[in-house]
């Protein structure tokens, strides 16, 4: 299973924020720097709103959904890259992950202690980055130390991997992520041996205040948030306020909503930012239905037919003959599986065919 790790500055929100995500209360969340030394584990269910539709075609009382896994990191100051706070093992914990969910306080709070002081956003992520940056920089100038006699010698594999790493080490000198150094599609191939910390997949969530989080578009905070994550990274950012999700957690769903609504917010930020990690994390959803149950399998984006089957079992991969498929919004539109087929949309895809997120399978194999 997939991991995203949920990583700021002390007291931004992470271990509520992580509370909310996997509705638990494992992580301690207090007012004070490193208050989550080792980190927290939590299996979380990705909401899908196609499961029940699809529950009530089949006629099942059984659904299950997709899940990844958060891990609740420990917050970072400056100077991590050398040991300080928590430094070493904070960064031992990143590495660990596949992609990284970056919390950024943007709430004024008095009473809630702000390790530098002034709530300032940009800053707050370029003192993560920074340290991310170093670590990385230490990280590739060791490699190409270790490379150096092999790559003198002309071994075809050591010059490969020097030939990416001097592509890497002035880009992150200059200050910028791994992730947006223009690498060709062999490069990035080589890169992933690396484990780079700045090459992981990131997504930031700009944590408000209860009172904000309607308003949360006119945040001046969130604003600065959004257009550092488009313009240096490319990637996206999801406003929560750690605080209400945190107070949902024991809330049944109907008062949930109705908490919600009071507070002019249509859905929980939680159920944004978990889908948007399975998307980031690259993953993609597929479905069996019928009597038995109706399940979510995770795959990755561009999996084929037999990839997918092997999901379920490695004996469906190794004998798979073919997949009975349709598209999801077919299937709900048809009503059932034999109305789909009347119409032409149940189709039989062989071992080219790549999986589409949604699609409805069933494999037929033989061993």
């Amino acid at each position: 299973m997939l991991r995203a790790g949920i990583v700021g500055l002390p007291n931004v929100g992470k271990s509520t924020l992580f509370n909310a995500v996997t509705r638990t209360r494992k992580a301690e969340a207090a007012n004070y720097p490193f208050c989550t030394i080792d980190p927290n584990i939590g299996v979380v269910i990705v909401p899908d709103d196609r499961l029940e539709p699809l529950r009530r075609i089949s006629k099942t009382s059984v659904v299950i959904p997709a899940a990844i896994e958060f891990v609740d990191i420990a917050g970072l100051v400056k100077g991590a890259s050398q040991g300080e706070g928590l430094g070493n093992k904070f960064l031992s914990h990143i590495r660990e992950v596949d992609a990284i969910m970056q919390v950024v306080r943007c709430f004024e709070d008095p009473d809630i202690h702000h390790v530098a002081g002034a709530i300032d956003p940009v800053r707050d992520i370029e003192t993560i980055n920074t340290e991310l940056i170093l670590a990385d920089l230490d990280t590739i100038r060791r490699r190409r130390e270790r490379l150096a006699k092999e790559v003198k010698r002309g071994e075809k594999a050591a010059v490969a991997e020097d030939v990416v790493l001097a592509k890497l080490e002035p880009h992150l000198d200059s200050g910028k992520l791994a992730l947006t150094c223009d690498l060709t599609p062999e490069d990035k191939i080589v890169s992933k041996s690396f484990c780079l910390l700045t090459d992981k997949p990131t997504i930031f969530a700009a944590n408000v205040k209860e009172s904000d989080l309607a308003t949360a578009d006119t945040n001046p905070f969130v604003a600065k948030v959004r257009q550092y994550a488009e313009t240096h990274i490319g990637c996206e950012t999801t406003v929560i306020s750690a605080q209400i999700e945190s107070d949902l957690i024991d809330l049944p769903p109907e008062e949930a909503s109705q908490f919600l609504a009071e507070l002019g917010v249509k859905e929980s930020g939680v159920g944004q930012l978990i889908r948007a990690t399975y998307h980031l994390l690259g993953l993609r959803t597929y479905f069996t239905a019928g009597e038995k149950e109706v399940r979510a399998w995770t795959i990755h984006a561009g999996d084929t037919a037999p990839k997918a089957a092997g999901v379920i079992h490695s004996d469906f991969e190794r004998g798979f003959i073919k997949a009975e498929t349709v598209a999801y919004n077919d299937l709900i539109q048809c009503g059932s599986v034999a109305a789909a087929r009347e119409k032409g949309l149940y189709r039989m895809e062989g071992k080219e065919y790549v999986v589409k997120d949604g699609d409805v399978l069933l494999f037929k194999f033989n061993v």
